[in-house]
């Protein structure tokens, strides 16, 4: 598969210039993930979307997330997290990241607290 970099390039420009997004930590989001590198987690269609989870807050321009699938293969850095609109969603532990918010699109959910308590415990966050 051929990875479109260049227009992910051409996004990030874009982006760049928009305003840091409004977020509170445990909600999901559609973010821009772009395409990258090797096994990295991509986002996809032509904005380079995936939804993740924001696991903490390092102030008003940039947060932590756990990137979510709804592949149902089982893996231990995989972890349920229930519904994401009407399907059955993982967070991808192994894909942490620090992102600027300017990445973040739309609010789709919030994590329940006690799957978000798991979430955190599963990341030794606690």
């Amino acid at each position: 598969m051929q990875k479109d970099f260049d227009g992910w390039n051409e996004l990030k420009k874009k982006i760049d210039g928009e305003k840091p997004r409004l977020y509170t930590v445990r909600e999901i989001w559609w973010c821009r993930l772009g395409i990258n590198i090797g096994s990295e987690q991509n986002g996809s269609g032509r904005v380079f979307l995936r939804p993740v989870v924001i696991i903490r807050s390092f102030g008003p321009t940039t947060c932590l997330v756990l990137p979510l699938t709804t592949s149902t293969r089982r893996h231990r850095l995989r972890v349920p997290i229930g519904k994401v609109q009407d399907i059955e969603a993982s967070a991808l532990v192994s894909q942490i990241r620090v992102i600027d918010t300017r990445r973040l699109v739309e609010k789709i959910g919030f994590l329940e607290k006690d799957v978000f308590v798991d979430l955190r415990k599963a990341l030794n966050l606690y």
